[in-house]
């Protein structure tokens, strides 16, 4: 199995403040990993690494052979673009765009939209007949099922999920974990940060953080 990321001696410091310190592990291609820990133990700060939208003090993340603390600004952009699907708590969706341009949106980046693509991509979550509504006309399950599709619509190398599930009721939080479980049975590799012990129970891996120090991997499944 190819490895997907690589992450060696990862540090990022805020000030007076260790937000990661000194962490190192790997993830195979097609491996679901559970990010999990107390608040305030780097998750976040972690997968923003991974994503290129923040920047390591030090130490090395290799994502996709990429190593994103070497890129420029309009590296970084295309790297997002080509290799990252995010899915965040909070949906991002612009407000006076429709389910399909949001998902388009993703597009933009590569210079080539594709409309038909963006529609399947919104039909396989269920929303094909929500294409021309706007977020403040879809429920918060609706939404976040749109920025499943838009993480989705550039084949990327890793998704990287941040409680993607906490601003959800229980139904759709169900409708939103099996779709990343069909994901995860098509060989994408997932990293999700998660509170919830019985949605970490759910991954390949549980990678536990505390005060920016890792300090468990547990093994949860075999392939």
């Amino acid at each position: 199995m190819a490895r997907v990321v690589e992450i060696e001696g990862l540090r990022k410091i805020f000030g007076s403040v260790r937000a990661l310190d000194g962490i190192s592990f790997s993830v195979e291609e097609g491996e679901w990993i559970a990010i999990m820990g107390p608040s305030g133990s780097g998750k976040t700060t972690l997968i923003n690494i991974l994503g290129g939208l923040d920047s390591p003090t030090s130490g090395n993340a290799v994502v996709a052979g990429t190593d994103v603390a070497r890129l420029d600004e309009s590296g970084l952009t295309r790297f997002r673009a080509e290799k990252i699907g995010f899915i965040f708590q909070q949906f991002h969706l612009v407000p006076y765009l429709t389910a399909v341009e949001n998902v388009m949106l993703a597009q933009y980046f590569h210079s080539t939209t594709d409309e038909n693509e963006a529609r399947e991509a919104l039909k396989r979550v269920g929303l094909g007949d929500r294409l021309a509504h706007l977020p403040a006309q879809l429920s918060g399950g609706e939404q976040q099922r749109v920025a499943v599709a838009r993480a989705l619509i550039n084949h990327p190398k890793l998704i990287l999920a941040d409680e993607p599930t906490g601003n959800l009721d229980e139904v759709n939080e169900e409708l939103v974990l099996r779709l990343l479980r069909e994901l995860h049975s098509e060989g994408h590799t997932i990293l999700m940060v998660t509170h919830a012990p019985a949605i970490g129970r759910m991954a390949d891996r549980r990678i536990e953080l505390e005060h920016g120090r890792l300090v468990q991997i547990t093994e949860l499944s075999t392939k």
